[in-house]
This record gives structure tokens, sequence and C-alpha cells, in this order.
């Protein structure tokens, strides 16, 4: 009892000693109380910044170091424009027409790559390219519901050290030259020439190829080799036999066939594909985890490089000279007619230069040139279309111009970023130009004079946030090779919507 009464005393001190600690003495002389404190100010409320660079884009750490990740990637890029169209071309079966303003979904793009291991590197690459309301599907040249979605790039890469790394499958390790292995989503121009893709879709998959590399970087020099199978051409028709190498004059006993001695590519070409691509970086190195070279910076680097490379690829064509002259039981049994093989064999040398001009009002500018020789059989010539508005088979339909061929190439573009305020805190606009000449043998005026091609095109970048969310508008006069001996130029407007995350 004694001991209760112990602790319930000091609790009544304790607590009496808490009441008065709370109690404030009145103030000494009389004085009025100060007024109580003014209660704290609320939190600002934070205002809107700009949006940060996505850098790597959407990251999935798979440790707490962030070593191991999962990485996705994935963009369209959408086309609204006006063709003026080549002679001739059919918008529809039996229906032509001149002109139209079409919209067209360039590029669908989806990519998955992932790091385990710091030596170990495994992505995917699928998508769809060039559907329009009249190609690009299932038959790509005739409908254009249901375009196939397919593997682009499946690869696996082990780094052997720091000076090499290799890797196999699918791929997009291409040589030849920078805009070759180009990325899509940051291009300087509307898109690619086309013409850096010689054998885009002839003896590859869509540019890509199933094979194995060697890809690193000694110093400033980075480098690509690899070794490709070559995919058949699966020509069909004419293409198919050696016959469709040459013209036929007659029918029945008294038809003669005489070759034309302008290279296609072989149908029977199986060997491999050989490539590489050496580039000296002289001021700042750029990225090399994945086979996608920058097409401008914006001012964030300043990148002078110097590259060249080539692609091999042994018996890729084949023709018949003039001299070749068959008739009846060799035009019945086509398969026996004699050819002539000849080597794909391409080089190039290339140059790019990315620089900031003044970095406080955030001006930049960029170049690239590039020269190609391309050695395809005799004559040859190659009519591409991108998203080609045309219907039908018929090479020269739409938008197309000649995309490839034996002879020489010259492509130039510059582009100059306008300072950063110019027309508002968000919007940076970079105007730009370009200008392929080509020179191909098979382009020949009825007086036997080559024909060179010229394709100019003019535009403007316009960045809501850096490459992700741009448009670009573009002005090309177009070259209209329909008819050779009278050469006119068509204008093609295009407006691109690209978001990319």
């Amino acid at each position: 009892m004694r001991t209760a009464r112990y602790a319930l005393a000091i609790s009544a001190l304790l607590s009496a000693a808490g009441a008065s600690a709370q109690v404030q003495p009145p103030p000494v002389g009389g004085q009025p109380a100060p007024p109580p404190a003014a209660p704290a100010p609320a939190p600002p409320t934070p205002t809107a910044t700009e949006s940060v660079p996505y850098g790597a884009g959407m990251k999935v750490p798979l440790s707490p170091d962030g070593s191991k990740y999962l990485r996705f990637i994935t963009w369209h890029q959408v086309w609204t424009r006006y063709t003026e169209n080549n002679t001739g071309t059919l918008r529809a079966p039996n229906k032509p027409q001149s002109d139209q303003i079409d919209f067209a979904l360039r590029r669908s793009r989806f990519i998955v790559l992932s790091q385990l291991n710091p030596r170990f590197l495994v992505y995917t690459h699928i998508g769809i390219n060039n559907q329009t309301a009249v190609s690009g599907g299932v038959a790509p040249a005739t409908d254009a519901k249901k375009p196939q979605l397919f593997v682009h790039e499946a690869v696996v890469e082990y780094k052997v050290n720091k000076y090499l790394n290799l890797g196999a499958g699918m791929h997009y390790q291409n040589g030849l030259s920078r805009m070759t292995r180009s990325s899509t989503i940051n291009y300087l121009t509307l898109d690619a020439p086309l013409t850096n893709w010689p054998t885009i879709e002839a003896i590859d998959q869509f540019v890509r190829g199933i094979g194995v590399y060697g890809k690193g970087r000694i110093g400033k020099l980075d480098y690509v080799l690899s070794v490709n199978e070559s995919f058949l051409t699966n020509q069909t028709g004419a293409l198919s036999t050696p016959l469709g190498l040459g013209t036929t004059v007659g029918t029945g006993a008294t038809a003669v066939n005489t070759g034309t001695n302008t290279a296609q590519y072989n149908p029977q070409g199986t060997d491999h594909v050989y490539q590489g691509y050496f580039s000296y970086e002289f001021l700042d190195q750029e990225a090399n985890l994945l086979p996608f070279n920058v097409g401008t910076y914006l001012g964030t680097k300043r990148v002078f490089n110097i590259g060249a490379g080539f692609f091999y690829n042994n018996d890729g064509m084949v023709s018949r000279p003039t001299s070749s002259i068959v008739n009846g039981s060799q035009i019945a049994d086509p398969n026996n007619i004699q050819t002539t093989k000849s080597d794909i064999a391409l080089f190039s040398a290339d140059v790019f230069f990315d620089t900031p001009i003044n970095k406080e009002t955030g001006t930049a500018f960029t170049l690239y040139g590039v020269y190609y020789n391309y050695n395809m059989g005799p004559n040859h010539v190659r009519f591409i279309g991108a998203s080609n508005p045309g219907y039908g088979t018929d090479v020269r339909r739409g938008n197309a111009v000649p995309h490839s061929g034996t002879g020489n190439v010259g492509y130039l573009q510059a582009g100059y970023l306008l300072p950063t305020n110019l027309l508002g805190p968000k919007l940076r606009v970079q105007p730009y130009a370009s200008h392929l000449l080509a020179n191909y043998e098979g382009l020949r005026r009825s007086n036997g004079e080559t024909r060179n091609v010229n394709i100019f095109d003019a535009g403007a970048n316009f960045y809501i946030d850096g490459h992700n969310a741009k448009f670009t508008l573009n002005y090309r006069a177009r070259p209209d090779f329909t008819n050779i001996n009278n050469l006119n130029y068509r204008p093609e407007i295009t407006l691109q919507t690209q978001v990319s995350l």
C-alpha cells in the first residue's frame, strides 16, 4: 500500500509540474501579453518547368545500381503530303491521277533491349514501314491493308574487351557509310536520301542481314565489320530466268531474244555479303552501344568525323551482253541460256560535322557529305519512292526516282539551329537543305549521253521536345524519269509528325 501511495504522489507531482510549465506568467509591470505568432505561410505552389530530356527513354532498372536494365524505345512517323505524280501514275486500277494529297505511315517501330550483365546485350526491333492507302500492305505493290509487322533486328552481343564486341543475329551493323547505319529518329532532313541503302529489300531484309559482326573503338577510331547471308532475291516474272535479261522480237519459231547488257540482281546469288565502316572521331566521342548514327545533335555535342566504308557480294548481279542472241529451242528452255555474273562492289567516303555556335542563344550547325562509288553490273539502275502514292508495279510510278545503280553519287546536307526564343520558350526551329547528284551509266538519252539525277530538298524541323516531339516540313523538287529525253521536275510537299519515347 505504501509503495502504491508513493507512486500516486510522484505521478501527481509530475502532472502538476507539466501543467505549470504550460501556463505563461503575466508580463512584468502589467504590460499586455504579445499577440500570438502569425501562422506559417502555406508552401508555394510549384511552377511548371520545361520537360527534361528523355535520356535513356523508358528504362526499367533490374538491379539497385541500374547496371542491369530493360529498356523500351518506340516511335511513329506520320506523313501528310501533296505529290505531283510521275507521268502515267495510277492511283487505283485503271484510274490515272496526276496529283493528290495523301497520308502515310512512314515508320512505326518498337525496340526492346536489355543488359543483364555488363558484357551481354540482347535487343529486338520490330515494326512496319511505308503504309499508304494504295500500297505497303501484305502485297506491298497492290494492297495497303494489314502491313506485315516483321522483325527488323534480333541481336545478341558479347563484349570481349574494351576494344571489341562480337554480335550475331538479324542486325543493322552495316558498312558502307554513316548514313547507311543511321538512326531514323534524329535525321537532320525529312528522311534519308535512300540511295544510302542501295540493296534494300533486294538481297537484305529492309537493310538488315542475318550474320555476325565485330565492332568497337580503338582510341578515336570507331569500326564495324560484318559477314551476312545474301537473301534470295525471289525474282518473279521475266527476271526469274535469263530470258528476262533480253528483249524478244517475233513470235513462235521466228522469235529472237537479244541480251540488253543491263544487270539485275542474281536470283541464284547465295554468296556472303562482306561490309565494314571506319570512322575517326576528332572531337567528342559518339555512343556506339546501338548501330544508330545521329543525324543532328542540336548543339549538345561537338563532333567531327571522317569515315570510309565498303560492301561486297560476289556474283550478286547477272546480265546478258548484246552479243547473247537466242532463238527457237533456247527460248523454250531459257534456264540454259548463258549469262554473265558481276560482283556488287560498293565504296564510300564521308564527313560529319556538328557543333554548337553560341551556347547562350542555343544556335548550332550541322553538315554531312558523302560520296558513293557503286559497281553493280553493266547499266544497272533501280527506281524507288518512299511511301509510294502510286498504285501498281510500274517502277517509275508515283514519286519514284533513280535510287541506285552502277555509277557515282554525291550527297550533301546542312542545317542551322536558330536561337532558342525565336518562336517562344518551347519551340525550336532548324532550317535545312540537301542536294543529291548521281550519275548512273544506265540512264542514257536516245543520243547515248548519260542523264544526271538531281534531287533538291529544303525545309525545317520544328522541335517541341527535341527529337522526341517534332514536326518537319519539307519541299522536294523531284525529277520525273518517265521520259528521259524530256525530264520534268515534280513538286512534293510533306509534313511529318514524329513522336518518339
